[in-house]
């Protein structure tokens, strides 16, 4: 019976063993991760967890209890230093974990601040792991400063949750706007009123100098020159693979780790998936940083592993929880040349939609469900509406998919 081990311990491992199993895979199945709890959920972490709207427990992915009651074994706590792939093992805490095919789920680590400029203070926070946001907990009293660097979706969710708990916040923008790299103007000028409306300060066009402070962070020097004083700070400024551990086993890397459309890397016993791995996406490669391709691929990967030998066809959609509005996005917007504004139904409720040309490409909705589902059936259906007839308050949108 061919064993299988998995390196990376969140949405992706996780997803990929228990397809695994679901598939009638009887072999053994390691899931190993550095963090010491089993897999849980990552985007609670920087807001219902960290308001106390969610237990730890809640977090977990499965009962703990699962794994063993379906002979996945769990290597937590420890990193995996080295792959081994003349003699198939992994080295982990010492041992030498034997495997016939290995799938890498090592996610992504969040960009840190350069020491040179006060990165390594204390008080300085990213906010990706359990233990990141364990840590940053304490920090969030009513009445304290908080810098929050970065305007990004993970700035901004990390911007609402402090407004929440009554700090006064400031979010900096090196680009022209926030989520400039991800949105349209229309969904940036949105999140700006929204925020605005909380009290959240937003300095766009502006970075961030240094941090200043003896041992801890107390303070920042602004691009411009403002000065500010601060209690802490959080750093939301993206995001990149993990693939020293491939790159060291000398794997193809490619804006993440090189795979084919089966999800299959540059060693025929070694696959990816999640937030580490690039794949064929139409005429070039795509990588994906969402729990929905981190779920949809891996699973697709336990496919291939067991000889499916299925191409992975993603489906992008992605989503962010901001006061009391949720966003979301279907599609990859990329290419765009006009937006189409269609009104929603309160006064925090609208959607933007992507075009290029004639052809549809993405959906943001915000506080409107409906035309995010009617959005995402559309593209994934690959059916183009008449831009009007998307602007018209009076269309009812099911009816674009019958059209």
């Amino acid at each position: 019976m061919e064993r299988i081990v998995v390196i990376g311990a969140g949405q992706a491992g996780q997803a990929l063993v228990s397809k695994l199993r679901t598939l009638g895979h009887t072999g053994p199945i390691a899931l190993m991760g550095e963090e010491p709890q089993p897999p849980y959920q990552r985007p609670p972490l920087s807001k219902a967890y960290l308001l106390g709207d969610m237990p730890l427990e809640r977090l977990y992915l499965r009962p703990e209890s699962y794994y063993a009651e379906n002979g996945i074994d769990l290597h937590l706590g420890e990193t995996v230093v080295a792959i081994d792939r003349a003699d198939k093992v992994v080295i982990q805490g010492g041992h030498a974990i034997p495997y016939d095919k290995l799938a890498l789920t090592t996610g992504a680590v969040p960009r840190r601040l350069p020491g040179a400029i006060g990165g390594e203070l204390d008080g300085v926070y990213t906010v990706r792991t359990l233990a990141d946001v364990d840590a940053m907990a304490p920090e969030f009293t009513e009445g304290r400063r908080v810098l929050i660097v970065g305007g990004g979706y993970i700035g901004l969710e990390a911007a609402a949750v402090a407004a929440k708990r009554g700090l006064h916040t400031t979010l900096v923008e090196a680009a022209p706007r926030i989520l400039q790299r991800v949105a349209a103007p229309e969904t940036s000028d949105f999140f700006r009123r929204v925020h605005a409306a909380h009290g959240v300060e937003i300095r766009e066009g502006t970075g961030l100098d240094r941090l200043t402070g003896e041992g801890r962070v107390t303070g920042a020097t602004l691009t411009d020159g403002t000065q500010l004083d601060v209690d802490f700070v959080i750093v939301g400024v993206g995001i990149t693979p993990a693939t020293a551990l491939a790159e060291a086993a000398g794997l193809v890397i490619d804006n993440g780790i090189r795979t084919d459309a089966h999800g299959q890397t540059s060693d025929p016993a070694i696959w990816a998936a999640g937030d580490c791995a690039s794949f064929p996406h139409g005429d070039g490669r795509l990588r994906l940083e969402s729990v929905g391709n981190a779920i949809d691929q891996a699973e697709c990967v336990a496919e291939n592993m067991l000889g499916a030998g299925k191409p992975y066809a993603a489906k992008p959609w992605f989503w962010s929880d901001q006061y009391d509005v949720k966003l979301q996005i279907a599609g990859l917007n990329t290419g765009y040349d006009r937006i189409v504004t269609r009104p929603g139904g309160t006064e925090n409720s609208v959607s933007h939609w992507y075009y290029a040309g004639d052809t549809l490409l993405a959906v943001d909705a915000m506080s409107d469900a409906r035309a995010y589902m009617v959005g995402k059936r559309l593209i994934e259906m690959g059916k183009s509406p008449d831009p009007a007839a998307v602007a018209d308050p009076a269309t009812d949108l099911k009816t674009l998919l019958k059209a």
